[in-house]
């Protein structure tokens, strides 16, 4: 490994071994959250995607759910961290896909953060259709090579490139990247995808952590997709980050908007459901950021 992979290693990966007190939190969290949730009905009435360009000078972001989103620029689209699995092994899905797979349209690009099993879902990318082929980490293309895409591009961390105009930029997390544990090799991080009038940066999942200062004194970010849940894993690793977080990592970006993510579709960790979203407003409005902060319902297109 080269002195800037060590570095980064050092810097930004969270490892794989659990913190102190992972025993009493994992009983807990099945207890409490993952026995619960098998009897849950799922909510949410899935809506029709709008196939019309978004206004000119805007991007139209249609939270599909917990990581997955479908950004229509003015002349192209992408689909971030597509999932519409029911079940991510006992985790059961809570919220209904904002769209069938079945009504989505052929997208420019399909972009995914890491190789983790919620965000790189195998079934859901084998049901879309993409232009210009898949984006993943450096380590991750043998996941998807054989799922219908092309090309299957893998990107570094700052590395960045032009498909049909749009600018991809690579940025770093704070998180790991190994899908089965050993794997530690696959990279992960977030995207900055940008078209003349608009650029929109997913996060992917990450803890809070200096390079969101980084990533917002170099780039122009209009959109932030920002993850707000699971921040009490069983675990008790610093994964994730919490509303209070993500508001901060929102102000080091210095993005105009916020939309939060990674809430309310997979029982992931120990906070209660509707907590993550509730805290995210309480905070938003002891800063003063309430009005940057945008409140998607999945399948609802906003126009921003």
């Amino acid at each position: 490994m080269s002195e800037n992979g060590r570095k980064r290693l050092a810097e930004d990966y969270a490892g794989l071994k659990p913190k102190k007190g992972w025993p009493e939190r994992n009983l807990r969290y099945i207890r409490y959250r993952l026995v619960p949730q098998i009897f849950r009905k799922l909510i949410g009435d899935p809506q029709h995607p709008k196939f019309l360009p978004p206004v000119k000078g805007k991007v139209r972001v249609t939270w599909i759910g917990h990581a997955s989103f479908y950004v229509q620029f003015e002349k192209h689209s992408v689909l971030f961290d597509p999932n519409w699995a029911k079940w991510i092994g006992l985790v059961k899905r809570m919220q209904r896909p904002g769209i069938l797979l079945e009504h989505m349209p052929e997208v420019d690009l399909v972009l995914v953060s890491h190789a983790h099993f919620d965000h790189l879902h195998k079934k859901s990318l084998k049901g879309i259709e993409s232009r210009d082929g898949i984006i993943v980490p450096r380590g991750s293309g043998d996941l998807v090579k054989r799922l219908g895409f092309d090309p299957v591009v893998e990107m570094k961390i700052w590395e960045e490139d032009s498909f049909r105009n749009l600018r991809v930029l690579h940025t770093p997390s704070h998180h790991w990247g190994a899908r089965f544990g050993h794997d530690t090799h696959r990279d992960y991080g977030g995207f900055l995808v940008s078209n003349e009038t608009r650029s929109v940066f997913h996060c992917g999942d990450s803890a809070y952590f200096g390079g969101f200062k980084k990533i917002g004194a170099r780039e122009k970010i209009d959109i932030a997709l920002m993850p707000i849940g699971a921040y009490e894993p069983p675990s008790g690793r610093d994964v994730h980050m919490t509303p209070e977080e993500a508001l901060t990592a929102f102000e080091d970006l210095g993005a105009r908007l916020m939309v939060p993510m990674h809430y309310g579709t997979f029982m992931l960790s120990n906070e209660p459901p509707e907590e993550p979203l509730e805290r995210l407003m309480a905070e938003a409005e002891r800063r003063g950021l309430s009005k940057q902060i945008v409140i998607p319902d999945p399948g609802v297109g906003l126009e921003l």
